[in-house]
């Protein structure tokens, strides 16, 4: 909600300052969205499908009961071929911590819920480029563990 009400703010201001020029933006906006909403429902359905398919002692099963290393990785592939917003990934970790998974499995997972997308990629490739996208899905995936080994070194 905070951040719609700073959403309209801006738009105010922006209209108070150039009325034309804020119309243009919020049009090509509403073009970029109207050809980038495919996609994202796409994504959408995959991933409502596979929570729906996947059980949460399967999830629980592969992140938690493994060794730390094994659990590390596999939250960090799942959670990089996933893409679940966070309003429901941060409940699922909640459940699954609850289900003894460590926290940093859960650190990993939540990152590259949030930072890597393999499922986004080919969107990304079309507006980033194809370097920029491989650079930032890497570099974000890396972060992604180091973020996990901090975690687990800290608790």
């Amino acid at each position: 909600m905070t951040l719609l009400v700073i959403t309209i703010c801006a738009v105010a201001i922006s209209a108070a300052v150039n009325r034309r020029r804020t119309a243009r933006g919020l049009a090509k906006g509403w073009l970029m969205l109207r050809k980038m909403l495919p996609h994202f429902l796409l994504i959408l359905i995959l991933v409502s499908v596979f929570l729906t398919l996947v059980p949460q002692d399967t999830l629980t099963h592969v992140l938690g009961q493994q060794s730390a290393g094994m659990g590390t990785v596999a939250a960090a592939l799942l959670g990089s071929v996933a893409l679940i917003p966070g309003p429901i990934a941060y409940p699922l970790a909640g459940m699954l911590r609850e289900s003894g998974v460590s926290m940093s499995v859960l650190a990993v997972f939540i990152t590259t819920l949030m930072m890597v997308g393999i499922l986004t990629f080919p969107v990304e490739k079309e507006y980033l480029g194809i370097r920029i996208a491989i650079l930032r899905n890497v570099l974000s995936f890396i972060g992604a563990l180091l973020i996990g080994f901090v975690v687990g070194g800290l608790l």
